[in-house]
């Protein structure tokens, strides 16, 4: 097979003609071709004059060492295949959590015959659903199941965005199983591969009945609370649920709990764990409307029914030394309650596959760190969460309200009745607040000079009518879980923090890789080193 790549098609091109697209490219009759598939789709809009895709095709035909040799572009491709050893021996694994890097652990060690137990604190997804719609409409959290907590994890109630800066080649075993359990086809070959929070539901769901189908377990209510070990090695996992306090006797726990799972890093701090602190990011919610970026992004082109709503990065590094960037940019989308404490507040962005909706929203951020948390304990940055989602709880006035301003507001320092042209899609209810209520100087005054500055680059951006909402604080985790080259805890053996929560992941795919990479770990400790 060869891939044959950078193609500038228009963007009303016909994609059910891929084979005669690529026979008249090639000079080669139909015939010769066994298959032509999408391999990558990206839309170019760098003229807006001439907004258009590229794409890259995956071509197996007769004659292929031929055709590499005077094709522009072309290089040979292997189908990739990822193997799963079968264990031989061994206690059953404990996974703690079901977000990505949970699901896909679960995922390799049940096809590996392991039968995994997995404990979720939070409740199924259909259950999940239901108690994130009636916060969203009354304000009454549940503390347990929201949308930091329950099957799926919290990227289950975002946009799905399967973006990622890492390079592995599990990716591709990632990607192929979010399809055959529901996702959309496209995620395999858009350059911006999205599955959109509808669409995500019913992949999870089909996730975990697969891996039950394997033998493995999936116990929700089920809150992790502790462990037992023998001679510095896990020998058991501690969990609690509505009948009281359980125990498994287990050799292994994967630790897939989350960013947000604070009674957890607690917990290990007081057992004495080795855990660090890490760098994360804070700032709040913009919003804008949706025609009005597609507009900016697209020129004339937008509203074309081959181009989705139109998504942005940005980042400007400014004179007081900090640097402000957009962070998970959702076209189409809407901000949501994203809070999993009494009293303290938090917001995220959510899109459905459509990303059809009124408005755009994006995190604005700005990096924090050890000078900004005032303490060098392991849970400072935690701590400095916490204060910040209090006062902005109290600028909301409480009751889950968010505070929200417009950039006019922002940039005037004064706030007005009512908005303009852009209406805050946060529910369940705001309030109009300044920043400077909850959030440090330092990031306001960012906020202030880098959205000035992003208007520079994306006209509009700094429209006066576009909304900001606080805040925005769980971007990752703010503790690292230190663990060794073999992917197990430094202090406890048998413990493998994984994942976003431990610190060593940033989205959905580098979570999900990492689940794998833990559960690769776990096969090898049981087959006694070779896997």
């Amino acid at each position: 097979m060869i891939r044959v790549g950078n193609i500038k098609v228009p963007l009303d091109f016909d994609f059910t003609q891929l084979e005669r697209f690529c026979a008249d490219r090639l000079g080669i009759p139909e015939s010769r071709l066994r298959s032509v598939k999408l391999s990558k789709k990206s839309v170019d809009a760098r003229r807006k004059s001439d907004v258009h895709f590229n794409i890259s095709l995956d071509i197996s035909a007769k004659g292929e060492a031929a055709l590499l040799k005077r094709l522009k572009n072309a290089v040979p491709v292997e189908k990739y295949v990822y193997e799963i050893p079968q264990v031989i021996v061994g206690s059953r694994p404990v996974i703690v959590g079901f977000g990505p890097a949970g699901m896909f652990a679960a995922l390799v060690l049940a096809s590996a015959g392991a039968r995994p137990i997995v404990l979720e604190r939070g409740y199924d997804v259909d259950s999940r659903v239901r108690a994130v719609e009636e916060f969203r409409s009354t304000g009454r959290l549940d503390t347990e199941c929201n949308i930091q907590f329950g099957e799926g994890g919290a990227g289950t109630f975002s946009d799905g965005k399967l973006t990622t800066g890492i390079k592995d080649r599990r990716i591709r075993y990632v990607l192929e199983k979010l399809v055959e359990f529901g996702a959309p086809e496209e995620i395999l070959y858009m350059a911006k591969p999205h599955i959109g929070t509808d669409k995500l539901r019913g992949t999870v769901r089909e996730l975990r009945e697969h891996v039950i189908s394997l033998g493995g377990e999936v116990r929700f209510g089920a809150r992790f609370c502790g462990y037992e070990n023998e001679n510095g090695h896990i020998s058991a996992a501690i969990y609690t649920d509505s009948d009281g306090e359980h125990t498994i006797a287990t050799d292994s726990i994967i630790l897939a709990t989350g960013h947000s799972a604070r009674d957890v890093f607690e917990l290990l701090y007081e057992r004495g764990v080795d855990l660090s602190q890490k760098n994360f990011a804070v700032g709040v919610r913009i919003e804008h409307l949706r025609e009005d970026i597609d507009k900016a992004m697209y020129g004339d082109f937008a509203g074309h029914p081959a181009l989705k709503a139109a998504d942005y990065k940005l980042v400007v590094h400014l004179p007081n030394g900090r640097t402000l960037y957009t962070f998970c940019m959702c076209p189409g989308g809407e901000v949501v309650a994203a809070s999993s404490e009494e009293g303290r507040l938090a917001v995220n962005g959510m899109s459905c596959f459509a990303r059809d909706a009124v408005n755009s929203n994006s995190a604005l951020l700005v990096n924090v760190g050890s000078e900004d948390y005032g303490s060098d304990h392991p849970l400072a940055g935690m701590h400095f969460q916490r204060r910040l989602e209090e006062r902005a709880y109290n600028a909301g006035g409480g009751g889950y309200s968010a505070p929200v301003c417009t950039v006019g507001e922002l940039t005037d320092k004064q706030l007005c009745d009512g908005f303009g042209r852009v209406a805050p899609s946060y529910t369940p209810a705001v309030k109009k607040a300044l920043p400077d209520e909850y959030l440090p100087s330092f990031i306001c005054e960012s906020l202030r000079r880098g959205i000035a500055e992003m208007g520079r680059k994306i006209d509009g951006f700094d429209d006066r009518d576009a909304i900001l909402t606080g805040i925005e604080s769980r971007s990752s985790s703010p503790v690292r879980i230190n663990r060794g080259d073999d992917l197990q805890s430094l202090s406890v053996g048998g413990l493998y923090p994984c994942g976003e929560g431990a610190g060593y992941a940033g989205g959905i795919v580098s979570a999900a890789v990492d689940g794998i990479k833990c559960a690769e770990a776990v096969i090898e400790k049981m087959n006694g080193g070779k896997i």
